[in-house]
């Protein structure tokens, strides 16, 4: 079916794929840039007329950049090949973990450019290492909206978004303008900036009903990053207000276990003389930190701030009362 993209977006999108790999043949060129056999060779001039230097490969009866990316599995230390199957075989086919699938690909036609001795020293060596996931939320039924997200991030196309908002406690409707997206603890999030709100949120695919294309195009803030979208927040939820300096003495028990993670970029660490551990912070809020101190119950206790401390109490005594009844 002939492509309605724009030709300027369509002809990136086939100088992107004659890019690596190659020689394409007109088929799957066709496929990965929705373009009838008219406008492909139509684009393909485009490209050549702008000096793009393009081969044609009779043997294969395919086209390729004349400089496109060749893959070597040689080029590759046994350490980053090995590590590259085990993260994709492992992780890339968990069908719990959203989106990951082409990972598995990936692994396996790597695998696949290799003889048998090496593919079978592959195996062995991949089979050797075990990755344990954290739990993570099943989003397989929001596949058609990750790929709608990254389509629009890609032509800088805005979204009408319909949305199940927990703090507005309804769901609404707003044009989104999609940043970055982000997978975090379990899951996934797309960052952009909302008309509605009238400034970058931070969004929950899960939470996402519907997502419709518009007219509109947009271009990325100067300067924006992820990075300093969400500052010091202890995770991925910055809180309005002045960052706080968190500090927490951790007991002897578990003070060797927090000390080997790297929990937050600003963390500094104290050993005191009986063995437990202050663990210092600058953190945007206090929400997202106080769950982490409470996983730690009576090993740990919050010094500073006084608002974190009473929260973090609050949270025990309710807890206990749960215990009581």
């Amino acid at each position: 079916m002939p492509t309605k993209d724009k030709p300027i977006t369509r002809q990136v999108r086939l100088l992107l794929t004659l890019a690596v790999g190659g020689p394409h043949s007109v088929k799957s060129l066709m496929a990965a840039t929705g373009a009838s056999r008219r406008t492909l060779f139509r684009d393909l001039d485009v490209l050549r007329d702008a000096g793009v230097a393009l081969e044609y490969d009779r043997r294969h009866d395919g086209y390729a950049l004349a400089d496109a990316l060749r893959f070597a599995p040689g080029q590759l230390s046994t350490t980053e090949v090995v590590s590259l199957v085990a993260l994709a075989e492992q992780v890339g086919d968990d069908r719990h973990v959203p989106f990951f699938s082409p990972a598995g690909d990936a692994a396996r036609k790597l695998q696949s450019r290799l003889d048998a001795p090496e593919k079978a020293q592959l195996a062995d060596l991949a089979s050797a290492i075990t990755l344990v996931p954290n739990g993570v939320a099943d989003l397989d039924t929001k596949q058609r909206e990750f790929e709608q997200l990254l389509a629009a991030r890609r032509d800088r196309q805005v979204l009408r978004m319909s949305y199940e908002s927990l703090t507005e406690w309804e769901e609404i409707s707003t044009k989104l303008r999609p940043y970055q997206l982000i997978y975090s603890r379990h899951s996934w999030y797309v960052v952009g900036r909302s008309s509605q709100h009238r400034e970058v949120r931070m969004f929950k695919l899960s939470r996402i009903k519907s997502l419709e294309s518009t007219d509109e195009e947009f271009t990325m803030p100067r300067g924006f990053s992820v990075k300093r979208y969400l500052g010091n927040a202890w995770r991925i939820v910055p809180e309005p207000g002045k960052d706080l300096h968190v500090v927490v003495r951790f007991s002897p028990l578990v003070a060797t276990n927090v000390a080997e993670v790297l929990w937050h970029p600003t963390q500094r660490l104290e050993r005191e003389p009986d063995g437990s551990l202050l663990f210092h912070a600058t953190v945007a809020g206090v929400n997202e930190v106080s769950w982490w101190i409470l996983g730690y119950g009576d090993q740990a206790e919050v010094l500073k701030p006084p608002r974190l401390r009473n929260l973090v109490a609050e949270r025990a005594r309710s807890m206990a009362r749960i215990y009581d009844r």
